[in-house]
């Protein structure tokens, strides 16, 4: 029987899935399993290698069974992954020297400070197309070296690897400690603030800044070849031929191949990415300037992109903090219980502000509360949040002062866990003033994943056969009129205001 599916293993902040997918990108079978978040005092988050790599396994073995599935019927395997999320481990035993720090985590903001103080928040923007933040890996993996016992001394010994998680995962799919590869793509390297954007090399001089040796990084691979095979019972000799960040594999998922097409994805945070062609655009309005994809031999793709650290997770803390409503999925009944949002406001800085202000020292803060106000209009300033922060960053793309991008958004793509809300993809569209266009197959991050996977061994034949596959499941056109959209944003940039500045200096 030949080979007729393509497979993507998905490993995100909360969880982990592994789906296949036929030739026309529609799900053919799927298991996901979540993970602990750990939080070991404020502004700390991490996670569990060894839970995360246990997970992987479990998910590929039961999406297997499930159809009854054999490594033969697999033509290859994608891998995506939340970025930025640091790993260090040991390249004899595959044990890690301390937790996943994740992106959200940001107790390396003292180090932000000291390296900003000499050449400021953007030194490396040039290099990197990245400010100095606590969102990226290359002063995470710094912070583990220098307060791990003994990790220091290890690295330089060349006893240490490092990654972030999908270097962590093709490392133990391909053999772990015995022949494991040690890789990662253009993109998520370009999340570590460590590679270079013109060469897709790591930047000496930055590790020589970090003090980081070279020799504990991974070598830098296109997004889509065959790097190996798998080394795993219900997959074993299946190659693993596809390797993306999560936003950029939705960019691929959802069929943006040309300048000025962009997507959103609504997940723990949120993240917009446009496409900008083969040159990479640096930014004057707190965007981001990243590797979009880069298939093969072919010329690297780049985008803008704008990373809010808070969205899907400000649901997930009205659930488990505050207890308002039962699941995920209760907020938009409840806040359908009300007309408007009742006057409130909610900036949820947990780990400050992404873009397009990078503060660190921001907090979350409910504004406008008055003694009107109740659960439902809480909830609806909840989710209102998320599109208020998609228009400011939609707003930094679109910048007449800036040379950010020379085309405008004319669409916005979306995808992710809030995608089924239509009250806020209404309101999404409304805040914008633009159509959103929710697609047939919402899994895009892991189809992006399977697409690159799939063009890597000739499952696909090119890009074309992707965009043929992408259809639209459900769109949304602006109905608020414009002086209302004005002025809730004027409330809401007010509100942002107020949560600056709130972590003073020691």
């Amino acid at each position: 029987m030949t080979a007729s599916y393509v497979a993507a293993l998905d490993q995100g902040t909360t969880s982990t899935r592994f789906i296949v997918f036929d030739r026309s990108g529609r799900i053919v079978t799927s298991a996901q399993k979540e993970h602990r978040q750990i939080y070991p005092q404020p502004g700390w988050v991490e996670h569990d290698p060894e839970e995360i790599w246990r997970c992987t396994q479990d998910v590929i073995h039961e999406a297997m069974s499930a159809r009854g599935l054999r490594p033969q019927d697999l033509v290859a395997i994608g891998i995506t992954n939340q970025r930025e999320t640091t790993i260090v481990w040991h390249k004899k035993s595959g044990k890690p020297v301390y937790n996943a720090i994740v992106w959200q985590d940001t107790r390396v903001a003292p180090m932000v400070a000291e390296f900003a103080a000499h050449g400021g928040q953007e030194r490396y923007r040039a290099q990197t197309g990245l400010p100095l933040a606590t969102y990226f890996s290359g002063l995470k993996t710094r912070w583990i070296l220098e307060n791990v016992a003994g990790a220091r001394a290890q690295a330089e010994a060349g006893d240490l690897l490092f990654g972030n998680i999908d270097t962590f995962l093709i490392w133990h799919l391909t053999g772990g400690p015995h022949g494991g590869i040690h890789l990662t793509d253009v993109t998520n390297a370009s999340r570590t603030q460590l590679m270079n954007l013109n060469t897709l090399q790591w930047d000496r001089e930055i590790l020589h800044d970090f003090d980081l040796p070279i020799h504990m990084l991974p070598k830098i691979v296109s997004s889509s070849e065959i790097y190996g095979t798998a080394n795993l019972p219900p997959i074993t000799g299946v190659a693993i031929a596809g390797d993306l960040g999560d936003q950029q594999a939705a960019l691929v998922g959802q069929a943006c191949f040309n300048p000025g097409e962009a997507k959103n994805t609504y997940g723990t945070g949120c993240f917009m990415l446009m496409n900008t062609g083969n040159k990479p655009v640096l930014s004057n309005c707190g965007l981001l300037t990243t590797v979009a994809y880069k298939f093969g031999q072919q010329p690297a793709g780049y985008a803008l992109e704008g990373s809010i650290a808070i969205t899907g997770a400000l649901v997930q803390w009205l659930r488990d903090n505050l207890g308002l409503i039962e699941k995920s999925s209760d907020i938009e009944p409840l806040a359908r219980t009300v007309s408007d949002n009742g006057g409130v406001y909610f900036v949820p800085a947990f780990s400050g502000l992404y873009a397009p202000y990078w503060k660190d020292d921001a907090r979350g803060v409910i504004a406008g509360l008055t003694r009107f106000v109740n659960k439902g209009h809480i909830a609806r300033a909840v989710l209102e949040a998320v599109a208020f922060q998609v228009r400011e960053v939609v707003d930094a793309m679109a910048s007449s002062d800036s040379d950010d991008s020379a085309i405008g958004l004319d669409v916005l793509r979306v995808d992710g866990g809030m995608v089924t809300n239509d009250l806020l993809m209404q309101f999404q569209s409304d805040i914008l003033a633009k159509p959103v266009v929710r697609p047939m197959v919402k899994e895009t991050t892991a189809l992006g994943a399977a697409y690159a996977a799939g063009l890597a061994v000739g499952f696909f034949r090119d890009t074309d056969e992707l965009v043929a596959n992408w259809a639209v499941d459900r769109r949304w056109e602006p109905t608020m009129d414009a002086p209302t959209r004005e002025r809730l944003y004027h409330f809401w940039k007010k509100a942002v205001m107020r949560s600056f500045d709130w972590i003073e200096s020691p």
